[in-house]
């Protein structure tokens, strides 16, 4: 049975660790992200975005998560839509009653607007028995989510104030912040990962609720070195060291959202069967590499954001 992440998020919020949160589009990566959190005994959220529901159709992704949450009893499964601008579909999402919580991210919208549009949500949401937890955004993150493109000038840090009072007006559940991260592959170009640490430590101190970070990929060299050997074109990819991950969770990250790395290791997998073995055509066959790699991604990640054994 699918549960809520708000029981997941608030005991990662008392004992300092975060809730992985892995995007999902189709079968192999529910399957990898599922069994890496059963082996390391880890509560789990499994994300769809606007895109994914765009793509494999959002009957078939809830009902591949309510299998899962069935056949693997032993760990607490949140079904989450990720990153809802659309009204319409969040909404949508909340009345089918196929998920357990939803974001809402009003993040584009002028404060005033964001909080309109949120407290319509919460209401919405609250309202259904039992109710379906919500996540705001406030501050926008730069880069590529899913397939809306966030230019890093029209980008903003979150505002702590700004935080404390959307909090406080619309009574979401958890609230995502922008402290640095950058969505997508190619994070900082020619930089180094920042991540504002003193806005999070404020941030923490002004609200009570779990706090989300997304943008949050590592983008691996071992698998970014592994799919250019096969032939991915991936100069400049670079993401958040596991380093300043660590550290943004132990000042108060309680859900960190995972979608890059795990493509790379499908595609990586993928790369690596199709060239070595140019005969395969069985999809179970040339798709069981892409697995494993996303089942040793998704387990790093569990170790490193401190879920492992909380289940």
């Amino acid at each position: 049975m699918l549960v809520s992440s708000k029981p997941m998020l608030i005991k990662a919020k008392r004992e300092k660790y975060a809730v992985p949160a892995f995007n999902v589009n189709n079968l192999e990566i529910l399957q990898a992200v599922v069994e890496a959190a059963t082996i390391e005994k880890s509560p789990l959220i499994i994300q769809t975005s606007e895109g994914a529901i765009n793509y494999a159709g959002m009957k078939y992704l809830a009902a591949m998560a309510k299998i899962a949450a069935q056949e693997n009893p032993s760990i607490p499964i949140a079904f989450h839509l990720d990153h809802g601008t659309n009204l319409t579909l969040v909404k949508q999402a909340i009345k089918s009653g196929l998920y357990t919580s939803v974001m809402y991210d009003g993040s584009k919208h002028p404060f005033k607007e964001n909080i309109q549009r949120t407290k319509e949500i919460v209401k919405l949401a609250h309202s259904k028995k039992p109710y379906i937890q919500v996540e705001a955004e406030i501050g926008a993150i730069p880069g590529q989510e899913d397939t809306l493109k966030v230019k890093e000038k029209d980008a903003y840090f979150t505002d702590p104030k700004q935080a404390k009072e959307l909090v406080r007006v619309t009574g979401c559940d958890s609230l995502a912040i922008a402290i640095g991260t950058v969505h997508g592959v190619y994070k900082y170009k020619d930089q180094e990962a920042r991540l504002d640490f003193i806005r999070l430590k404020e941030i923490r101190k002004s609200i009570k609720i779990p706090l989300v970070l997304h943008g949050a990929s590592e983008i691996p060299y071992d698998i970014v070195t592994l799919a250019q050997k096969f032939g991915a074109k991936l100069g400049g990819a670079k993401g958040v060291s596991n380093r300043l991950l660590s550290h943004a969770i132990k000042l108060g990250i309680n859900k960190v959202n995972i979608d890059s790395d795990l493509r790379l290791a499908f595609d990586a997998g993928v790369r690596q069967v199709i060239a070595e073995k140019p005969g395969v055509y069985d999809p179970r066959k040339i798709l069981g590499k892409a697995k494993e790699l996303m089942i040793k991604e998704a387990r790093e990640k569990i170790k490193l954001f401190g879920s492992k054994n909380k289940a």
